[in-house]
Formats: structure tokens, sequence, C-alpha cells
């Protein structure tokens, strides 16, 4: 099926933190836009193609955005690494955080 290599195809190395810019990017996890949806929208609508190519292709399409949103994970975790919950809080994130 897939080899998962434990590591992200395009690497992200964010070192200093901004937890105004990760509000920002973790928009992206949900709603209409984010990637979470789209992986879903694919994933599902492959049973509905009539042919085993299109299948298999919303299947990369679908697993492809899945791989978006792990660099997205990681691009959140690192920006607001060290951060207090106090700094989330003033940011806003705190829905984001338990």
């Amino acid at each position: 099926m897939w080899a998962y290599s434990k590591k992200l195809q395009y690497p992200v190395s964010i070192k200093n933190k901004d937890l105004s810019m990760a509000k920002y990017i973790i928009t992206q996890f949900g709603g209409p836009n984010g990637e979470l949806g789209a992986s879903l929208r694919y994933l599902t609508q492959r049973y509905a193609m009539p042919d085993d190519k299109g299948k298999a292709l919303l299947t990369d399409i679908g697993s492809e955005e899945l791989g978006h949103m792990e660099m997205v994970s990681s691009m959140v975790h690192q920006l607001t690494a060290g951060a207090t919950i106090d700094e989330i809080k003033a940011a806003g994130l705190e829905a984001n955080y338990t």
C-alpha cells in the first residue's frame, strides 16, 4: 500500500516561537478549505468512482492531503514550542489546546 518513512516530505524546521503565525496556520487543519476536509473528501469520493484507475487516483490524492496535514501539524507544534498557557490564551489559541 504505502511506505511511511517517518519523516516529512518537505522538512519543517522553525526555530522561533510565533503564536500569531501558529494561529494563522492552524486554520489549515479544518474547515471547508482545510487539509483534513480535503483528504476526507478525496478518500470518500473514491467509492463513487466507476473505474479502478479513478479510485486509485483519489486514494493517492487523499493520502497526499493527509501528508499536508502532517506538515501543518509540525509547523504549529514548532511555532508554539515553549509557549506558556498564558501566552497561548493571549494569542487566542486556547481552544486548540487542553
